[in-house]
C-alpha cells in the first residue's frame, strides 16, 4: 500500500487551487475531503492524512482559497457558501462526485455548510472544533481577531505575524491577554510555529478572508439542515469553547453523534475511518 502524499494543482475559476493527496488507485470507497483551520495550510492536514490512508479511498487536502498556495477568493468579503461552492467546484474538476469530508475550524464550517447545502454531494461529514459566537463575541472577534496586514519598509509585518500565530497558542481570543483567557498547554515547537507564519506571510493579503467568513457564519442554524450523519470529535486538546459547544450541536443535528478521542492524528483517523465505514 502506497502511503505518499502527493502535491498538486487544479484549475477551477479563481486560479489554481493547491491540494495534497494520497491516491487510492483501487479505491472501493468515497474519497475524503480534509478541510484545514485558519490560518495554515494543508500541509497541516499531512499527519491526519497519512493516518487515514488505508489504500481503499483516496485523500485529499486542498489550500482554503486565500489560504496557503491556493488563490485569492472571489469579493471582499465572502462567506462560508462561497467557500463550501468552491470545494464542490473543485470536487467537479477532480471528477469526483460522491466524497466523505472532515473539517477543523475554519474547515469544520465549510464542511458543515457544504453538508447542508450540497446532501448530494456529501455522504458523511467530521466536524472536529466548531461554534458560533453570541453577537458581542463574535462583533469583538470580527473587529479585532483578522486584521487587514500589509508589508512595510520596516518589516514590522514579520514581528506582527510571529506574534499573531505565537499568542493563539496562548490566549482565546488572542488580542485579549487576561488572565482568564490563558489557555492551558504548551506553545507549539518553533518549527510548528515558524511553518504558520510562513502561510500567514504567504496570504497575507487573503488570510484574513476564510477566517472573518468562519466567525460569521451561523453553524448552529445551518446544522438543522444537515439530512445526513455527522460525528464530532471531542479531542482531548481542544479549546473548551470548542469542546462545550458539542452538545448544542448536537441538538441542532438531526443526525449527529460525538466521540471522544485524543489529539493524535491516529486517534482522529480511527474515529473516523469507523464513522465513514458504518455507511458500508
Amino acid at each position: 500500500m502506497s502511503n505518499l502524499v502527493d502535491r498538486a494543482f487544479i484549475r477551477i475559476a479563481e486560479g489554481q487551487v493547491h491540494l495534497h493527496h494520497i491516491d487510492a488507485p483501487k479505491a472501493d470507497k468515497p474519497p475524503v475531503l480534509l478541510l484545514h483551520a485558519s490560518p495554515a495550510s494543508s500541509r497541516f492536514m499531512v499527519p491526519l492524512m497519512h493516518a487515514l490512508a488505508d489504500g481503499r479511498r483516496t485523500v485529499i487536502a486542498p489550500d482554503t482559497l486565500g489560504n496557503g498556495d491556493s488563490p485569492a477568493p472571489q469579493g471582499d468579503a465572502p462567506d462560508i457558501a462561497y467557500f463550501a461552492d468552491s470545494m464542490v467546484r473543485l470536487a467537479d474538476a477532480m471528477g469526483i462526485d460522491r466524497f466523505d469530508v472532515y473539517g477543523s475550524h475554519t474547515g469544520a464550517r465549510i464542511a458543515c455548510e457544504l453538508a447542508a447545502a450540497h446532501p448530494d454531494r456529501v455522504r458523511r461529514a467530521v466536524f472536529d472544533g466548531i461554534t458560533e459566537y453570541d453577537a458581542d463575541v463574535r462583533q469583538r472577534i470580527l473587529d479585532n481577531y483578522a486584521p487587514t496586514v500589509v508589508p512595510d519598509n520596516y518589516g514590522q509585518h514579520l514581528v506582527w505575524a510571529f506574534n499573531f500565530v505565537r499568542d493563539q497558542a496562548l490566549y482565546f481570543p488572542y488580542f485579549d491577554r487576561r488572565a482568564e483567557n490563558r489557555l492551558p498547554g504548551d506553545i507549539p515547537p518553533a518549527h510548528i510555529l515558524n511553518d504558520v507564519v510562513i502561510d500567514v506571510l504567504k496570504a497575507l493579503d487573503t488570510y484574513h478572508k476564510p477566517y472573518l467568513a468562519a466567525f460569521r457564519y451561523p453553524a448552529f442554524e445551518r446544522m438543522k439542515a444537515i439530512a445526513g450523519p455527522v460525528l464530532l470529535l471531542r479531542a482531548a486538546k481542544e479549546l473548551a469553547v470548542l469542546n462545550s459547544a458539542i452538545t448544542t450541536a448536537l441538538d441542532a443535528l438531526p443526525d449527529g453523534r460525538s466521540v471522544a478521542v485524543d489529539s493524535s492524528p491516529s486517534a482522529k483517523a480511527a474515529a473516523m475511518r469507523d464513522f465513514f465505514d458504518a455507511a458500508d
